[in-house]
């Protein structure tokens, strides 16, 4: 049998924490190999761990999988959350890309320079509530079914349940006029694997404050 995944990354969330949703909502436990140095980062690309000498980084079914996406898509395949056929799996692709490009917005945040943040936060509101929000919302009123694509649980739902989460951290206003999301995290949220990971005391990651910011910049050297 298999060992648990194990994931290569710092102890905060970055890039990881959508696979950590992934893997915990399909009921997947794993282990965590938290980067706490520079020379941690530097043992895993000299001892040839990393394809593109970055983390994130995922030893799973006896590969060590490099780049957030391949994982994610790995994961999905592999767990039943990527659709029935080529047509459900491009749109689980564009929804995700889609959420992808809010939920980079939302991660750069505290890297952005005091003096831009206020203009960057006005962006992330208005691409959220004018943009990626409404055309969920629609996506979900045009089929009136439980979940985004052929009412079945995809890696999709997961992400948006995800990123409403982020969202609601930066503003909970900006999910008043979107009652079927709404209704969606709901769902969601009470699946039992993803109940517990929405748990205190799981692997899910808090914010990022100024003291783990630190301690990145600290590793990556950024």
């Amino acid at each position: 049998m298999a060992g648990k995944p194990r994931l290569h990354y710092f102890n905060g969330r970055g890039r990881m924490e959508s696979i950590r949703w992934l893997l915990a909502a399909a009921g997947v436990e794993f282990e965590e190999k938290f980067l706490e140095t520079p020379e941690d980062l530097e043992k895993l690309r000299n001892d040839g761990y990393l394809m593109f000498q970055q983390v994130p980084m995922v030893e799973i079914d006896g590969m060590k999988l490099a780049q957030s996406r391949a994982i994610l898509n790995y994961i999905a395949a592999k767990y039943n959350l990527y659709g029935k056929d080529i047509k459900e799996r491009a749109l689980i692709d564009m929804y995700s890309e889609g959420m992808a490009d809010l939920n980079d917005m939302i991660m750069a945040l505290p890297l952005c320079p005091p003096d831009q943040k206020d203009a960057k936060m006005t962006q992330i509101k208005e691409r959220t509530t004018n943009r990626y929000f409404p055309a969920f919302e629609k996506v979900l009123k045009s089929h009136g079914q439980d979940y985004l694509v052929g009412n079945k649980l995809s890696r999709a739902d997961i992400h948006l349940v995800e990123l409403m989460y982020y969202v609601e951290e930066l503003d909970p206003s900006l999910l008043a006029n979107f009652p079927l999301l709404k209704a969606l995290r709901t769902r969601i949220s009470n699946l039992p694997t993803v109940k517990k990971f929405l748990q205190p005391g799981s692997q899910r990651k808090p914010p990022i404050d100024a003291k783990k910011l630190e301690e990145a910049r600290k590793i990556f050297k950024f």
